[in-house]
């Protein structure tokens, strides 16, 4: 746990997990009101939990006075893992949900049980109890009239949908972070990552990420290895990617379902493959008209669903037509830059015309990082304005606008070579120059950016500190610790984590039997990523609440969608290849029945997992 104490205003000493930092100028009755709140005895309509307002440091003037150090008693944090139906290892070796009146007979629970639940897993249970904080009979929040309240309304919801609540963040341990760092890593080692640690610390989710970011590493290396020797010997020789391109269709099937299995190991031994998902409340910024909902009958705010799905429908789809069309126009200007670098390099071959053949496809890729990253701003206000009412269901919408853009601004231009212009020197060139481009890119935006800005923002922490630090101090007294935390980046989730592994999975299981090097350059990315990511997580980003989730989500769907395209690009590649249409030469029709009926046959087998 953390190294320092606090004492709420009963005089209990308790040790602050969570913090929360409301906005300077909020109103002392709101403050009272919510404290009271949070203190309240659950047969009250309180949390029950311990809160302490912190203490100014060493820059009085100019801090927040409105932050609060929350924590709870041990026996408090127990029921909380009751009420959240954690399940964790009984006695017999079976997987069970935990309860207060067996907890004696918990594999792991010893004594008072106050090493049984991990500090992450206390910080999940004091969000939940949080976020459960539900109003009474208040209208509004006391000192703020604007802010409305009905029975049953989540208090942490709206205070955060009314900028009241700035933030909620879990504080960090140091010693096991400093641990959990040294594993993971501040030391080069050819071994697997620490995932129960990581688990241990940051939660499933997390280590999920981590878990199959790792798999398909482990997962490449067969084609890569491949990939070297194939590469070396058929550089010249475009047309022998037949046994390459069939070794794809086979990769792609077999590595998601490997993974499946693998996913439900961990959390069934984590404890939750068999947990029962949360009832989801409305989401912060869901807004509507004052109503019964008729499925819990409570009074809440309702939004017609007709009135979403004319927003959806009228305005957010032809969006993403029209960023579609852009990114089909620019793709052809790229086309028209590549015909005019080959024509000045075949009028007069030099060195330099050979450079000049690389720049338009860098330019390019290039030009694609930069349409991604503004269309994902753009996609999450078009998301957030149409005012879904679970969170589940913004995410969905998010992702499917979010990947339909990628897909087709990252692979069109690559479909278009292969399957339209046959060019398979070109199609190679144009492949390894946005792969190439693109981790470049994403390696600076991901490590080198946020450990920079980081370090420009805690050189004046750092040096406020040193004023009042010894020479034998080791920690960082409490309240430096939460300042400097409460000023970090926020985590913002796995999405974008994800998401660069779908495209760089696309790379590999559409066309890299073309080019059998991009296994070689995904699986080095992968490897910097891990290092990359953990540093990130570690040292740049306050610490994330646990996320207890039981597989990859909806992303599973993702990569098995990209598998079903994959099999189709390279069954199509095999029958363009001359080796099989040497096989058809009187007819092109035995060729493109046998070519659709593979694929057929591939698809089925695909779907029906």
């Amino acid at each position: 746990m953390l190294q320092e104490s606090s004492v709420d205003g009963s005089g209990s000493r308790f040790t602050p997990l969570v913090v929360a930092e409301l906005a300077p100028d909020t109103n002392q009755e709101t403050i009272a009101w919510l404290l009271s709140r949070i203190r309240d005895r659950q047969q009250n309509g309180g949390a029950e939990l311990l809160v302490e307002q912190m203490g100014l440091g060493v820059a009085e003037e100019k801090e927040n006075p409105n932050m609060f150090l929350i924590g709870a008693s041990w026996q408090r944090l127990l029921a909380g893992a009751e009420e959240i139906g954690l399940f964790r290892e009984y006695k017999d070796g079976s997987m069970r949900g935990f309860t207060c009146a067996n907890k004696h007979n918990f594999k792991d629970f010893e004594g008072d049980g106050d090493s049984f639940l991990s500090m992450a897993e206390c910080q999940h249970i004091i969000k939940h109890e949080l976020d459960t904080l539900r109003a009474k009979d208040e209208t509004h929040v006391p000192g703020h009239d604007s802010a409305k309240l009905y029975p049953g309304k989540s208090i942490v919801r709206r205070l955060q949908s009314k900028g009241i609540l700035i933030q909620i963040f879990p504080l960090h341990e140091n010693e096991e972070l400093k641990r959990l760092s040294f594993s993971w890593y501040k030391r080069v080692k050819l071994s697997l990552q620490p995932l129960d640690e990581i688990r241990h610390y940051y939660g499933e989710g997390q280590a999920l990420y981590f878990g199959f970011l790792e798999y398909f590493t482990f997962a490449l290396m067969p084609m890569a290895l491949i990939g070297v020797p194939y590469y070396l010997f058929d550089w010249e020789d475009y047309d022998k990617y037949v046994i390459f391109a069939a070794f794809n269709l086979v990769w792609c099937t077999v590595i998601l379902e490997f993974w499946k299995r693998c996913s439900a190991s961990l959390a069934y031994r984590w404890g939750t493959l068999s947990r029962k998902k949360a009832f989801e409340e409305p989401r912060p910024g869901f807004h509507g008209v004052l109503g019964f909902n008729p499925v819990t009958g409570r009074e809440e705010p309702v939004y017609p669903n007709v009135k979403r799905q004319l927003r959806v429908y009228l305005v957010s789809v032809p969006f993403v037509l029209l960023c579609l069309y852009v990114s089909l126009y620019i793709m052809m200007i790229y086309f028209l830059m590549e015909g005019w670098a080959l024509s000045v390099h075949a009028e007069e071959p030099t060195f330099w015309t050979e450079v000049l053949l690389y720049i338009p496809s860098i330019i390019y890729a290039v030009v694609i990082e930069i349409l991604n990253l503004i269309y994902r701003y753009a996609a999450e206000f078009l998301t957030e304005w149409e005012n879904h009412r679970l969170e589940s269901s913004y995410q969905n919408h998010l992702v499917l606008k979010v990947l339909v853009f990628n897909f087709f601004n990252c692979f069109a231009s690559l479909f278009y070579i292969a399957f339209v212009m046959h060019d398979m020197a070109l199609l190679r060139q144009s492949l390894a120059t946005l792969l190439i481009t693109s981790q470049i890119l994403n390696q600076f935006m991901e490590a080198f950016l946020p450990y920079w800005l980081q370090r420009r923002r805690n050189k004046k922490m750092t040096r406020k500190v040193q004023k009042r630090k010894t020479l034998d101090e080791k920690q960082l007294p409490l309240i430096e610790q939460v300042r400097l935390e409460a000023d970090m980046s926020t985590y913002l989730g796995t999405f974008d984590d994800y998401l660069e592994l779908f495209l760089l999975f696309g790379y590999v299981s559409l066309f890299s039997c073309v080019y059998p090097l991009a296994a070689v350059l995904v699986v080095l990315n992968n490897i910097t990523e891990v290092y990359s990511d953990a540093f990130k997580m570690c040292s740049v980003f306050k610490r994330p609440f646990s996320d207890p989730a039981a597989n990859i989500g909806v992303w599973q769907l993702a990569f098995e969608a990209m598998s079903v395209i994959a099999v189709v690009t390279n069954c199509s590649l095999i029958g363009m290849s001359p080796q099989v249409k040497a096989y058809f030469q009187d007819s092109d029709q035995q060729l493109i029945f046998w070519t659709v009926a593979v694929e057929k046959m591939l698809e089925a087998s695909e779907l029906s997992k």
